[in-house]
C-alpha cells in the first residue's frame, strides 16, 4: 500500500471527516442522513489517517508527491 494522499489533502480529509461524524449528533439530522454522514466521515478519517485512498489508486491519482 503506497501513500497516495498528500499532507494538505490529508488534513482536509481528517477535518471534514470529523465534522461529518460529529455534526449529526449536534444538529439532530434525520436517521438516514445521520448514517450517511457518519459513514462518509469515517471513510474520510480512515483514508486520511492511512494516507491511502483506494479510489485514487484506481484512477491513478497521486497527491502524495511520491511515485
Amino acid at each position: 500500500m503506497q501513500i497516495n494522499i498528500g499532507t494538505p489533502e490529508r488534513i482536509a480529509r481528517l477535518i471534514l471527516g470529523i465534522v461529518l461524524v460529529v455534526a449529526p449528533f449536534i444538529f439532530g439530522f434525520p436517521t438516514v442522513w445521520t448514517w450517511i454522514s457518519v459513514i462518509v466521515g469515517l471513510v474520510l478519517v480512515v483514508t486520511g489517517a492511512l494516507r491511502f485512498c483506494p479510489a485514487w489508486s484506481i484512477f491513478g491519482i497521486n497527491t502524495g508527491g511520491r511515485k
